[in-house]
């Protein structure tokens, strides 16, 4: 039997998620009985979140040294709550109750790792994201949309980006330290299916 560690998924969420999560994890480890002298500090935690807070609003503006700058503590953040959860493990033992305690949550029993419908990697150049679809049996074509809605509900909402005949699209031209949403919906030879379920993605 596996034992119940840590869920690592705060990796892939964008950086208005993890300022949220990572707030909520120092939230619960305050005054926590079963984590009292956590490593790294809540004060290093709580000057890496501000820190990285910052970063988010200065890279609004698109300057391309601000992006940059998000990137790294972004990356830097991400790594002092990864080295907070190998002291959470410690303490909690695989106890589920124990690390839900923490404000993390655990692994499953047992752990099905199914990929995504849609994934949304950035690409090699600032502005631009590589999307990564599930495979759909008897695909015909792929139809790729995006929209810079807040909330994109009405079809409307939605322009096109292209059509491929494999599951992958690279988008450029996009403006970096805005949020895009991005969707797809297959072509078979019996119709067109519904969209899938749309991802957002910080453009850096």
């Amino acid at each position: 039997m596996k034992v119940l560690k840590v869920l690592l998924n705060f990796a892939t969420f964008s950086v208005s998620e993890k300022i949220m999560f990572f707030r909520n994890i120092m939230l619960k480890l305050t005054g926590n009985p079963i984590y009292l002298d956590p490593d790294p500090t809540l004060a290093e935690l709580k000057l890496s979140v501000d820190e990285l807070e910052l970063a988010m609003l200065a890279a609004q503006d698109g300057g391309h040294i601000a992006i940059l700058a998000l990137h790294d503590h972004n990356k830097a953040s991400t790594l002092l709550f990864r080295h907070l959860t190998h002291y959470v493990d410690k303490l909690a033992k695989g106890d589920e109750t124990k690390i839900l305690s923490s404000g993390f949550s655990p692994t499953k029993q047992p752990i099905t790792i199914e990929k995504a419908v849609l994934t949304v990697a950035n690409g090699k150049n600032s502005g631009t994201v590589h999307l990564y679809a599930k495979a759909y049996l008897k695909a015909g074509a792929y139809k790729w949309e995006k929209s810079i809605k807040e909330n994109p509900l009405l079809d409307s909402d939605w322009e096109p980006i292209t059509i491929t005949t494999q599951s992958n699209c690279y988008v450029e031209d996009l403006t970096p330290a805005t949020y895009v949403y991005f969707r797809y919906c297959v072509v078979t030879p019996t119709g067109i299916t519904d969209y899938f379920p749309s991802v957002r993605k910080l453009i850096i």
